[in-house]
């Protein structure tokens, strides 16, 4: 990661600066033209060219232009641009410092525009354009045909979150993907090398084969899931990270009931890459494109209707009339216009997907004066890192312009650990959020924990009424809403509005006609297959839904037959079970599963999968392996114990036995249909299917 260079600005790098400036503008200008816009004579331009060429900034190729004097045109390389982006804050600085000490001398006060001594960001004043990695227009369609030969990385969807957040400057001041001593630095001490407060690493994480094919200034490609390249990046450092390091220190606890501890161990690449990264074109989004602006959007936005104070109120769940009562009172609070900036990247896995979030907020915006409300969305990857998210969203509202931030009670917490308790204490990032708030550059509104008040037809603040023992107070937790919204009970008035429940019910209809997957799990031999038959002509028999068996024999013959049984391929074979299951569930059918399943962390997965959709019912079939080995139907303990099978689930590669099931059941002296009926019996428990 590059590092400040606001003191270190020689004239040469100046010069240098305004070159690659230059040129960024205007490629195929003539040298003469180009030298005169910079000032210099044509030998001296000649002598910067040539320089900038022999340190790989700059290329020259034959010049398109008609115009017979103009034999060259030049394009700025992956490098140049990093160098570009790298000199643009020394430059900027400078030019602060020059403004700032005009404005003393001229008015004997100093300007607000200087940066803190521990940061270098303009972002001090919110109306200011903050630093961007796109190049142009004409260069980024140069380096576009550049990058098409190099190699390539394609990006996860969480990747895509954070390359967009790189480029757009929403993650200023960081010029790229962390590097190595960055990223220790921030996991050790939530600061960049330079000293620069930074919570959360930001790194590409990659395959160990991938990584092993690149070398040190090696430019590379990086795609969205389509292919199309969205920026080049200099990969400058190239390390294996300690990740139960960077879990204990970043959230908290290894503990892989944290879905971030989860995502890192079980499906973020084993290597980091890091190096500054140049932007070629955004992602595309084509889903509510007029609510998606960038930082120096909404900052050109607010300059426009003269906004000067704005607090950001950061979501990841509909809103509801507590949430609006507590806007109005942190915009009142604040003296300040309201800025309501939910996250529509990666949330919580179960969260209540953007599409019918953002349809709820729309619902309910007239609610809000227009005059004195904004709505944008965030393209964020969200970790739940608790007190270090709250930091990080703070400068990330920063960069977007605003001045106040609403810290939420456990903001962004994961909820419990494996110990069932909470991961986070409720007040940890308001504490640590107020510890760095000057540095931060943005002041914290509290989170007030709103209550309905029956008597006064009003919401008050929780820790503010005074007369609790004599008056009704009403609140609905969100597993409450969930619990009505799933059995289609009413939703009061007073808790939400009715345009946000209408949105919600499209979505969630009542829990007996939604998609849901039964998962069996168990030894070979342990009767998954046979309830799993009979539990499908149980649930066909009472109609009302598409049922789909996908019995692990089965897929291995349709959907996998090119796989082995090595660890890595049956990850994916039950990865693919989980897609097509999770795909059946959302469109409101009914999937079952019977595969061995013996990893813990690949059925946590397709739960995951399963549950951004619907319910995941878990059906350990818990058959001793003595039992399974009895019946032996198919002779492959057999020839397992004589190792003609490897790796075979009990005998040579382990089980991991399912600790919180929604079901165990035994075979043992149980007919099918009984082990069935229990299954049945489950589900109506569960609301899944109704009750005759």
């Amino acid at each position: 990661m590059p590092t400040a260079v606001a003191d270190t600005l020689t004239p040469e790098e100046d010069q240098r600066f305004r070159l690659l400036r230059q040129i960024d503008l205007a490629p195929d200008a003539s040298q003469r033209a180009t030298a005169g816009a910079l000032g210099i004579s044509l030998g001296r331009f000649n002598a910067l060219l040539r320089g900038a060429v022999d340190a790989g900034f700059v290329k020259v190729s034959g010049s398109d232009s008609t115009d017979k004097r103009q034999r060259f045109a030049y394009v700025i390389t992956s490098k140049g641009a990093a160098e570009k982006a790298r000199l643009a804050a020394g430059f900027l600085a400078r030019k602060r410092a020059e403004y700032d000490a005009l404005h003393a001398e001229l008015t004997g006060t100093s300007s607000s525009l200087t940066s803190t001594p521990s940061r270098t960001l303009p972002m001090q004043n919110t109306l200011a354009p903050i630093p961007e990695l796109y190049v142009s227009y004409d260069s980024a369609q140069k380096l576009k045909m550049e990058a098409a030969d190099l190699v390539s990385w394609d990006l996860t969807p969480r990747q895509i979150c954070d390359l967009e957040l790189l480029m757009n400057g929403g993650f200023n001041p960081l010029k790229g993907f962390l590097g190595q001593e960055d990223y220790d630095s921030v996991v050790e001490t939530m600061r960049l090398k330079d000293g620069s407060l930074w919570p959360m690493p930001i790194t590409l994480d990659v395959s160990e084969e991938f990584a092993s094919k690149l070398s040190e200034g090696q430019d590379i490609a990086l795609r969205d899931q389509e292919g199309v390249i969205l920026a080049t990046m200099t990969v400058t450092d190239n390390w294996v990270p300690n990740k139960a390091r960077e879990a204990e220190k970043v959230f908290g606890a290894d503990d892989s009931a944290h879905p971030a501890v989860n995502y890192l161990h079980n499906q973020a690449g084993a290597v980091y890459l890091g190096g500054p990264v140049v932007g070629i074109q955004q992602p595309v989004h084509y889903d509510f494109r007029a609510r998606r602006e960038t930082p120096n959007e909404l900052r050109a936005y607010f300059r426009k209707l003269g906004w000067r104070k704005v607090v950001a109120f950061q979501t990841r769940n509909p809103l509801h009339r507590a949430h609006q009562e507590l806007t109005f009172r942190a915009a009142r609070e604040a003296q300040a216009n309201l800025l309501i900036h939910p996250v529509v990247g990666m949330t919580k896995p179960g969260d209540v997907d953007h599409f019918t979030r953002v349809r709820c907020y729309e619902a309910v915006l007239d609610k809000y004066p227009n005059s004195t409300t904004h709505m944008s969305l965030l393209n964020l990857a969200m970790r739940m890192a608790g007190p270090r998210e709250a930091v990080w969203h703070g400068l990330i509202r920063a960069n977007h312009g605003c001045t106040h931030f609403i810290v939420g009670r456990d903001h962004a917490g994961p909820g419990k650990n494996s110990a069932g308790e909470d991961f986070y204490g409720p007040y940890d990032a308001q504490d640590l959020f107020r510890e760095h708030q000057d540095e931060i550059g943005i002041e914290m509104v509290d989170f007030k924990h709103m209550v309905y008040v029956q008597e006064r037809a009003q919401y008050e603040p929780a820790d503010e009424i005074k007369d609790k023992d004599d008056v009704t107070i009403l609140n609905i937790s969100g597993t409450e809403l969930r619990r009505r919204l799933a059995e289609g009970l009413e939703i009061p008035e007073w808790f939400s509005f009715p345009e946000v429940v209408k949105e919600l019910r499209k979505t969630k209809p009542p829990r007996s006609k939604q998609g849901f997957t039964v998962f069996f799990t168990g030894f070979s031999g342990s009767g998954k297959s046979t309830i799993a038959n009979a539990l499908m002509v149980k649930l066909m028999e009472m109609g009302g839904r598409p049922v789909t068996l996908l019995d692990g024999d089965i897929v291995r013959k349709n959907l996998s037959s090119e796989l082995g049984f090595s660890k890595e391929h049956r990850d994916l074979n039950i990865r693919r079970i989980g897609y097509v299951a999770s795909e059946i569930t959302k469109n409101g059918g009914i999937a079952i599963c019977a595969p061995i399943a013996p990893y813990a962390t690949t059925r946590r997965a397709v739960r995951e999968d399963v549950e951004a959709f619907g319910a995941f019912v878990e059906v350990h079939v818990a058959t001793s392996i003595e039992e399974c080995e009895r019946r032996d139907r198919k002779g492959l303990y057999k020839l397992a114990r004589e190792g003609k099978i490897k790796e075979f689930t009990g005998i040579s590669d382990p089980y991991d036995v399912p600790q919180n099931p929604e079901l165990s059941v035994e075979t043992e002296n149980v007919d099918v249909d009984n082990c069935a009926h229990q299954v049945i019996l489950k589900l109506e428990s569960m609301g899944l299917i109704a009750a005759e």
